[in-house]
């Protein structure tokens, strides 16, 4: 199960290139359940997420990822019928960064959006349950939260003209 707080970003970490990043490219087949495809950096992987509703401000996912190849994955991105969705993901230890205790062990995936969702900034934190990802205390460069704001949702964004 993943579960994960999302926001909007307030303003970049200062010497955000020093940080292990890739370029993504996704597209989605369906929503209900999420059928996802994405390469990212040399790699292909279908995603199958199924939303679990819960009482908390956390998104609680069920998430099953399978290896594609390149071939494979050129092969359903011609099927997907909506956009697709680009966009420069940063991996970043909060506590390295923060050096805030409560922060130790999270990680964060900034990404800037390109194309036209160009502009667009969120960053997400996994937590290892729903009571860390209830009571976490963000990071002053983390803007908004809007776990809950379907519009944020990168099948969302993929949809849209």
């Amino acid at each position: 199960m993943e579960i994960e707080r999302k926001y909007l970003v307030s303003h970049l970490p200062a010497d955000i290139d020093q940080y292990r990043h890739l370029e993504i490219e996704q597209a989605y087949l369906c929503t209900s359940p999420t059928l996802r495809i994405r390469r990212m950096g040399d790699s292909y992987i279908l995603t199958v997420k199924e939303r679990i509703v819960l009482n908390s401000s956390a998104i609680h996912n069920r998430e099953e990822e399978f290896k594609l190849n390149a071939q494979t994955y050129q092969r359903l991105l011609a099927k997907c019928d909506s956009g697709h969705v680009a966009k420069t993901r940063y991996f970043i230890d909060l506590y390295q960064l923060t050096h805030n205790p409560s922060h130790q062990g999270l990680n964060a995936e900034l990404d800037i959006f390109h194309g036209r969702h160009q502009g667009l900034q969120l960053v997400e934190v996994e937590f290892p349950d729903t009571e860390s990802a209830n009571t976490f205390i963000p990071p002053d460069w983390f803007g908004e939260d809007v776990s809950a704001d379907p519009t944020y949702r990168n099948s969302f964004l993929a949809s849209m003209p």
